[in-house]
């Protein structure tokens, strides 16, 4: 079809790793402090199909951070088009599933990747 097929977008959307990294730490440390960040909610609105080798952008900007989970929103960009929006809610839990609080390290202020 030379288009991106809809079940791609939630990789795409998943800059999360991204901004840790922006803010000077890593994934690797939620998971060495025995923590896990699971998606417990997405959604995705499609304006525009992004296209085969399109060369696409993604903004992700945390929106909150508070007790067990994190917010996120997404846009996704080809050039200054607009081809998708989205949001996740991430919970932290332990090994285990259990619902854990959010190390205060992770707490971080509004951000923007």
């Amino acid at each position: 079809m030379g288009r991106l097929h809809h079940a791609n977008y939630g990789p795409i959307s998943d800059g999360r790793t991204e901004l840790l990294r922006a803010a000077g730490f890593s994934y690797k440390q939620v998971e060495d402090e025995g923590l896990f960040l699971v998606v417990a909610e997405m959604t995705c609105r499609y304006l525009r199909p992004a296209l085969y080798d399109d060369l696409l952008t993604l903004r992700t900007k945390t929106l909150s951070a508070r007790g067990a989970r994190i917010e996120h929103e997404y846009q996704l960009f080809r050039g200054t088009e607009l081809l998708a929006t989205g949001r996740t809610t991430v919970a932290c839990v332990d090994r285990q599933g259990n619902v854990k609080r959010l190390p205060n390290w992770l707490i971080l202020p509004a951000a923007e990747t």
